[in-house]
């Protein structure tokens, strides 16, 4: 069994593929920000003078619970997540972002790669999370 969709009431991909795909029983999910359906950014904020501010924890929370949205959307939760890969654009963010994601995981939860990007698709962007659920379709067997 393959589906592949895009969840109802998430960011619009900038792009031509799918939030999640099912393949047997497992889940993928492709790369998540803290994007909102109407474009904005959470954890990013420019005052009027333009000056922007940008909070990883914010963004890192918010990508996390987006990720559990679409993991809720094929019948999945965040414990049923096996690895996670996460794009930091400043390695000198790693610290809070550690911290929120601990909130979410510890040490029995997926495997887990950090690495750093030059850049992520929007300037406000400073983290993006792809992640891999094993989701049995018939939890007996699991």
């Amino acid at each position: 069994m393959s589906e592949a969709k895009v969840v109802a009431g998430k960011a619009t991909p900038r792009g031509r593929f799918p939030h999640v795909k099912v393949a047997g029983d497992f889940v993928y999910v492709s790369g998540t920000s803290s994007r909102r359906p109407d474009n904005t950014i959470v954890g990013a904020d420019v005052d009027a003078f333009g000056t922007t501010t940008l909070d990883i924890r914010a963004q890192t929370r918010e990508v996390l619970e987006n990720i559990k949205d679409i993991l809720a959307s094929v019948g999945a939760t965040l414990s049923d997540v096996v690895q996670v890969t996460s794009y930091l654009v400043n390695m000198n963010d790693f610290g809070g972002y550690n911290e929120v994601y601990g909130r979410y995981f510890d040490e029995t939860g997926p495997t887990r790669t950090t690495v750093a990007v030059h850049q992520l698709p929007h300037p406000h962007l400073v983290i993006e999370i792809q992640a891999v659920a094993f989701a049995p379709r018939n939890r007996a067997d699991a």
